[in-house]
């Protein structure tokens, strides 16, 4: 019997990617005793943690039974099948709905876990953590950004699947869906993410809209009145009406609407009461943030007919009804797909492997070898050389795929001759985000927490504040995104200080587990790529100038990826230079030479991964014992780490010229000498 048609248990039946249906009379009794489970778990978990989202949990767990039993094609045993439906709780706050689904549903997340919600250690942090999990997609949390990380995991879907699947062979084929809140939808991620997915056929990607009325302020309507429906209508999206959320067979029917679109993502607008069940705190903002109370979280398991009193109880007919409904077939839909893979890799060997490849995250042989080396006879901006860099690397790995926030021709990330991602087709690799810079950044986190993929998104260094966000959370999962800023500094010159980033070297080496180069010339640019996609978990940053810069010989092998090396030696002071002010140091040394002093020149590249490196070889690169100068075009915060005074700019700069800036700013190779005499004779 095919798995689409197994008789599972006597009340459900599973279809076409999942669709579990009542088949008789006790299937409504059950269903709701499954829910209650939900609602007690999440309320036990809070009050035992002190702390805690329980309202929402209360609220949405009709919505989670439907989607976990009824909907999704997931297998808890492997969490990491590769065509599974991917499920995001936006709304993160909410944790303990999905961690309750999680461990009912038999994934790697026993009942232990859930008595320790919101400990330390505990695999039930406040809100979702990627890694920390088994089977959460992606960190959420901070709202907007998981409703964006979706858009971004529905269009890894539809790539994967225009590369791999072919007639007859669809090996790449499932459902995103996500549950989003009234605060997700306020964030203005989830307007930029939200329109820009409406400009694409992302019939997979399913957002349900808990329109519950209450922020933790109160109402909504003290700052939130407008009609979302229409907004995301005329976004391009699909909107179905659902009836309130304790309505299974209407709910059901809304999924089923949204599922039938096929040419656009659908919102499913969801009615919930938060707190459901609580006698004094339903529907107000007093259940939403705080443990409901000893006495109040007594007077809901009376109200819902609950009659355990042991708290944290799971029954026996849920656990059998969760193994039939879910852990059974979840395994035999996997194992059917691992059937259908077998026929495609007996057709198309080639691309199975490939397939599974990119799905292990695994790079392709010899990539390296396609990256470019700049003969030393000329200048050219790092934004150029990274194009050619990003170019060459396309070739050779073609799960990369990427674009920029509307500047592709100003930042050099076009992927020449390999097709634009559109309406009408997701053959392309080059990504239009549009002006989008937020969104960009939480799509991108998507795309690479989706596998399989490679992600780069591109714009100018000022406008990472605009996407920092996701920047962050894509340092706290793991994920190997790329980032791409170009502008580096004043030597954008005369759109002056809207348009220079002096500040955000700074903010972006301040986040944890990001590496942040901004390599010196051409060379040290495609080394800095090199590094970029040998790193297989975090993100890196790219900081790229405008201006043109001398081509330097190529340096050491290795010596990018150690953040720091000495790039020409000296033995009275050390000038320490990032990006393009190694030039300037260089010129300075020239200089300080003609007057007797003898000044090594150090170029690094990255803070990061100069403080991961061995003691020893720091003491090798800075010796304690030397007089060191840092120079750079932007604010000198944290500097002092490295080196002993600064030449750089701590205030905002000027429209002029790039080299009147430099000028006026103290960063020539006159001035720097100056200092070094100062410096020297103190």
């Amino acid at each position: 019997m095919a798995v689409e048609e197994q008789e599972l248990r006597p009340d459900v039946v599973v279809h076409s990617h999942g669709d579990n249906v009542p088949q008789e009379h006790g299937a409504q009794d059950l269903a709701e005793l499954s829910i209650n489970t939900i609602r007690t778990l999440a309320i036990d978990a809070v009050e035992t943690a002190g702390s805690g989202h329980p309202g929402t949990p209360m609220a949405l767990a009709p919505l989670g039974h439907l989607l976990f039993t009824r909907f999704m094609r997931h297998d808890p045993t492997d969490p990491t099948w590769p065509d599974r439906d991917r499920f995001v709780l936006s709304a993160g706050h909410a944790s303990m709905l999905l961690y309750a689904l999680l461990h009912l549903c038999g994934y790697d997340l026993p009942l232990t876990e859930l008595k320790r919600f919101r400990r330390l250690g505990s695999r039930c942090p406040g809100h979702p953590e990627r890694g920390v999990t088994a089977g959460v997609e992606v960190t959420t949390g901070p709202l907007g950004q998981g409703f964006a990380n979706a858009v971004g995991l529905a269009i890894a879907e539809r790539l994967l699947a225009a590369r791999f699947n072919r007639a007859g062979h669809d090996i790449v084929d499932h459902y995103t869906y996500v549950i989003c809140s009234d605060g997700d939808l306020m964030e203005g991620v989830s307007a930029e993410a939200a329109s820009l997915a409406g400009n694409l056929p992302l019939g997979k990607l399913i957002a349900f809209y808990d329109d519950n009325h209450i922020t933790i302020e109160g109402s909504t309507d003290l700052a939130f009145c407008e009609q979302v429906e229409k907004r995301f209508e005329a976004y391009g999206w699909h909107v179905v009406s659902a009836p309130e959320v304790n309505d299974l067979d209407g709910l059901a029917g809304a999924i089923v609407a949204a599922r039938s679109e096929t040419s656009r993502p659908s919102l499913v607008m969801a009615r919930s009461v938060i707190g459901y069940g609580a006698p004094t705190k339903s529907g107000t903002a007093a259940a939403h943030g705080a443990p409901l109370g000893a006495d109040e979280a007594r007077a809901v398991k009376a109200n819902l007919d609950w009659p355990y009193a042991e708290p944290f109880t799971v029954p026996d007919m849920v656990r059998r009804m969760f193994h039939d409904a879910v852990l059974t077939p979840g395994r035999a839909l996997h194992a059917a797909w691992q059937e259908r893979f077998a026929a495609y890799r007996e057709e198309y060997p080639e691309l199975a492997a490939e397939f599974q490849r990119t799905c292990r995250g695994e790079l392709p042989g010899d990539w390296e070898r396609n990256l470019p080396s700049f003969t030393a006879d000329g200048d050219m901006a790092t934004r150029a050389a990274s194009g050619r860099a990003l170019n060459a690397l396309a070739g050779a790995i073609p799960e990369m795929v990427g674009g920029s926030a509307d500047l592709a021709p100003s930042t050099d990330t076009y992927l020449e001759g390999f097709g634009d991602v559109s309406c009408r087709d997701f053959g392309g690799r080059n990504f239009h985000f549009g002006v989008r810079e937020h969104a960009m950044g939480a799509v991108l986190n998507g795309l690479a927490a989706h596998g399989g993929l490679r992600p780069f998104g591109a714009t100018f260094l000022v406008f990472s504040d605009y996407m920092r966000p996701p920047i962050r959370l894509a340092a706290l999962m793991g994920l190997p995104v790329v980032f791409v800023f170009t502008h580096d500094s004043i030597g954008v010159g005369e759109d002056g200080p809207t348009h220079q980033p002096v500040e955000h070297l700074v903010a972006l080496r301040a986040v944890p587990d990001l590496v942040v180069l901004r390599p010196a010339d051409a060379n040290e640019t495609a080394a800095a790529w090199q590094v970029a996609i040998d790193r297989r978990h975090g993100p890196t940053a790219l900081a790229l100038t405008r201006q043109k810069v001398p081509i330097l010989p190529p340096p050491p092998p290795g010596a990018v990826a150690q953040g720091a090396y000495v790039r020409v030696d000296g033995d009275d002071i050390v000038l320490v230079a990032s990006g393009s002010e190694v030039h300037v140091a260089l010129a300075a040394r020239a200089q300080l030479a003609s007057s007797g002093i003898s000044a090594r020149v150090v170029s690094m590249p990255s803070w990061e991964l100069f403080e991961a490196q061995p003691v020893a070889y720091q003491q090798e690169v800075l010796p304690p014992d030397r007089l060191t100068l840092g120079v750079e075009a932007g604010r000198s915060l944290g500097w002092c780490a490295w080196v002993d005074a600064m030449a750089s700019v701590d205030r905002f700069g000027a429209s002029a010229p790039a080299g009147k800036l430099f000028e006026a700013f103290g960063i020539t190779p006159d001035q720097i000498a100056a200092h070094v005499h100062a410096a020297l004779a103190r």
